[in-house]
């Protein structure tokens, strides 16, 4: 399963590439486009608006059908419209492009728990989830630094059209290295009623739901306004922000493999799950807050360094908060699980690009969105503490026979 593990961590990689390449791009479209800053935060935030919503169906179908056939189409779906976005030339028809790229995407995370969960020993998932989403900080690590630098030089439609097409390679070792679902039959089914009740009675789930909340906002808007920051706010060139914002993903995605590695090794000691998940993942929110407060107020000579900290204390939770919803929810249940923690994880998709520039727009700096974001991720912090219980496989009610077969006809 190495070369599974590999591939999907390339698709996170070739993922958030393609979520966050408009916020690359964002200076030079908002001129080419003449854009105000309110509507570059619509464009930045209307890919969230499907991927929320979609978060639950997709659930749903991972765990239904055959997660290889599933992940493959939505895949093809998400390449495709990124290079689509190349021929482009309208406000209407990049949002529209933009939300056809949610629909495709929506699938990824239910997929990747749903393989993960099945296909590794517990042992093994805090650093099978690390490279997972190492792929995650490293999409818009090189998004920038090659990107940033592509753009800068060659415009940015080549950047989209190359994007779309070298992606759709990515399918073809997919097809090839992926086992199929042996059998629809593995484990108990439940009808996708019933199964989101049940998910809904836990604690921890709400408590789940709000640390992901919490955890995303911070990492979006580091992804859709952090190019314009550097750019517009501390006045950097497009190679200068593209190696500043590259590093600042780089050093999360490398802290995101060091942690993920000790996680396991801490808990096969005999280190409880509960403290070792949970206490990473706090700490990141605590220490991201404080990073993005501090960098507000920081001179030009230091703010580079806050947000560097800022990119680790990031990768503290990359694949710890999935390992953490991966133990609670159990084979049985970790589709719809992660399908509706990322539901209502991701509303801050939609709501951090574009509430900061609307800030932007009103105010004319960027005080406010860095304030806000910093309290949003401390509550993320008290909800790991106060919310989240103790890290064990919740024993889900078995339905009877009969009755999954009339609720999944």
């Amino acid at each position: 399963m190495n070369m599974v593990l590999l591939l999907l961590s390339l698709s996170v990689l070739i993922n958030y590439i393609d979520r966050s390449n408009l916020s690359i791009a964002a200076p030079l479209i908002k001129d080419e486009l003449h854009l105000s800053a309110t509507q570059l935060g619509t464009l930045l935030s209307a890919f969230f608006w499907v991927y929320c919503c979609l978060q639950i169906p997709a659930g749903w179908l991972v765990d239904r059908f055959d997660v290889k056939w599933v992940f493959a189409a939505g895949f093809f779906l998400w390449s495709v419209a990124t290079a689509v976005t190349s021929l482009l030339h309208g406000f209407i028809a990049l949002l529209l492009i933009r939300l056809l790229l949610g629909v495709g995407e929506s699938i990824a995370f239910p997929s990747y728990s749903k393989v993960i969960r099945g296909h590794f020993h517990a042992a093994q998932r805090g650093f099978a989830n690390s490279v997972l989403v190492a792929g995650l900080a490293l999409g818009p690590a090189l998004g920038m630094m090659i990107g940033g630098t592509a753009v800068g030089r060659f415009g940015w439609r080549p950047f989209f059209l190359g994007l779309g097409l070298i992606g759709l390679l990515w399918l073809v070792p997919w097809v090839s290295v992926m086992p199929a679902r042996v059998s629809s039959s593995r484990g108990p089914t439940f009808s996708f009623r019933s199964g989101f009740a049940a998910i809904l009675r836990q604690r921890s789930a709400w408590g789940m739901c709000l640390c992901h909340f919490s955890m995303n906002y911070g990492l979006y808007f580091l992804v859709t306004w952090l190019p314009f920051y550097l750019v517009r706010a501390r006045h950097l060139s497009m190679d200068q922000m593209a190696r500043a914002g590259g590093l600042i993903f780089l050093v999360a995605a490398i802290v995101a493999l060091i942690t993920g590695k000790l996680a396991d090794r801490w808990v096969a000691s005999g280190t409880s799950p509960t403290l070792v998940f949970k206490g990473l993942c706090t700490v990141s929110c605590i220490g991201l807050g404080a990073c993005l407060l501090a960098c507000v107020f920081a001179p030009d000579s230091s703010f580079l360094m806050l947000l560097v900290l800022g990119g680790a204390f990031n990768g503290l939770s990359f694949g710890n908060i999935w390992a953490a919803t991966q133990i609670l929810a159990g084979p049985e249940m970790v589709g719809r699980w992660i399908g509706l923690q990322n539901f209502v994880g991701n509303f801050s998709g939609p709501i951090a690009p574009a509430l900061t520039g609307l800030l932007l727009d009103v105010t004319g700096h960027f005080y406010w969105p860095f304030l806000i974001t910093a309290a949003v991720l401390w509550i993320g912090a008290l909800s790991w503490i106060f919310f989240v219980g103790p890290l064990e496989p919740v024993e889900w009610e078995r339905l009877p026979s009969s009755t999954v077969s009339i609720a999944t006809r």
